[in-house]
């Protein structure tokens, strides 16, 4: 049995590659939480998770406190035990982002690790359902992107052999919504998808009236229409519409993912990783989607979902947004416009730890060999 004897922490900020905005923000930061994990075989796993630019100092403080010290000396291969001993430890502060981001940092090094040992990739280790995936885009469809731009970035990726393209809606007037989508409609045909994203900035009937004016457009969804912890409007909103709702990326509990899919307040799951708390609540979550019928197609987080994606049964789609280009060597293989699942033992990261040195925040860099009694 090997136990946990060293875990690092680090924390690296890294500023988006083009401008992200959305009917609520404007994604300026993204704060990426690094655990690494080593244990008394001397086998090394790396986790990791983020912000979008708020919080971080309180996951990488909540790591050091609180959560690291209570798993060194603890059997590395626990993973489920470990994952409930932390949520316990940090029950006052649950559910919420902050635990959860912090947890998702810990548990992916964990399955990482247990990966590795075991010499398998991730996406055969959790399942193996499929060796690639289907992928849309979501960088061109930005909410200042003008109509003739959002019109090539498509027509772009439909040439690259990408199934379908995301794009933010949220403009003042509904009529602004309809023919910024209309035109991406009219130029890719009908055998491309056109997700959407409300960013959850809608109130209930404002967010039935613009569906039902999107509606002959025939959309992959519209994803987080409404505030996400907006059950109810969301049972409404979807008994209202035959457009497909989208919800997840700001879930934060199986829990509630029950509750929306039980109540009937979806149709696509779009639990994150780095949102749900880790590798082993997102499985849950993405077995219980397939209990109802429902697809999932994860929020963000492309270089780690699309292993998870392949190892699910009801994995439909990975989210094209590049994320840690200035962190790895080998990047995720496109093939046809599927993301091809890596074949490397562990998560398929290929961090590249020269230049995760140099862009750590010394700050919240440590090292952490003592338990917490």
């Amino acid at each position: 049995m090997a136990r946990i004897e060293k875990v690092e922490l680090r924390m690296v900020d890294l500023v988006p590659k083009v401008k992200r905005t959305d009917a609520i923000q404007s994604f300026v930061s993204q704060e990426t939480p690094i655990v690494t994990i080593t244990d008394s075989d001397g086998a090394v796993g790396t986790g990791y998770s983020y912000t979008i630019g708020t919080g971080g100092s309180s996951v990488m403080r909540l790591l050091a406190d609180h959560l690291v010290p209570r798993i060194i000396g603890r059997d590395a291969d626990m993973i489920e035990a470990i994952w409930h001993d932390l949520e316990f430890a940090t029950h006052a502060t649950t559910i919420g982002a902050i635990t959860a981001i912090a947890l998702a940092a810990v548990d992916t090094a964990l399955w990482d690790l247990r990966a590795r040992k075991q010499n398998l990739p991730l996406w055969k280790l959790a399942g193996g359902a499929r060796d690639r995936c289907p992928l849309y885009t979501t960088e061109g469809g930005w909410l200042h992107i003008e109509p003739e731009a959002l019109v090539d970035d498509a027509l772009q990726a439909k040439a690259n052999g990408f199934r379908g393209s995301k794009v933010k809606i949220g403009k003042p007037y509904g009529a602004e919504d309809f023919a910024r989508l209309s035109a991406v409609r009219k130029a890719v045909g009908d055998s491309y998808e056109i997700m959407t994203d409300c960013n959850q900035g809608f109130a209930v009937d404002e967010a039935i009236r613009r569906a039902e004016r999107l509606r002959d457009l025939d959309l992959a969804w519209i994803e987080e229409p409404l505030p996400a912890d907006d059950i109810d409007g969301h049972v409404r909103l979807n008994n209202s519409t035959s457009t497909p709702i989208a919800i997840g990326e700001s879930l934060y509990s199986i829990r509630h993912f029950r509750e929306y899919m039980q109540k009937g307040g979806c149709s696509v799951v779009q639990v994150d990783v780095g949102r749900i708390g880790g590798i082993t609540p997102w499985l849950k979550v993405a077995h219980a989607a397939e209990a109802f019928d429902m697809p999932v197609c994860p929020h963000f987080l492309m270089e780690l979902h699309v292993s998870l994606v392949c190892a699910i049964q009801n994995g439909k789609y990975v989210e094209y947004i590049p994320q840690l280009d200035d962190l790895t060597g080998k990047r995720m293989e496109i093939v046809d416009g599927h993301a091809v699942a890596p074949s490397e033992p562990g998560i398929g990261i290929d961090w590249d730890w020269e230049a995760l040195k140099r862009l750590s925040v010394p700050e919240f860099t440590r090292e952490i060999t003592t338990r917490r009694n």
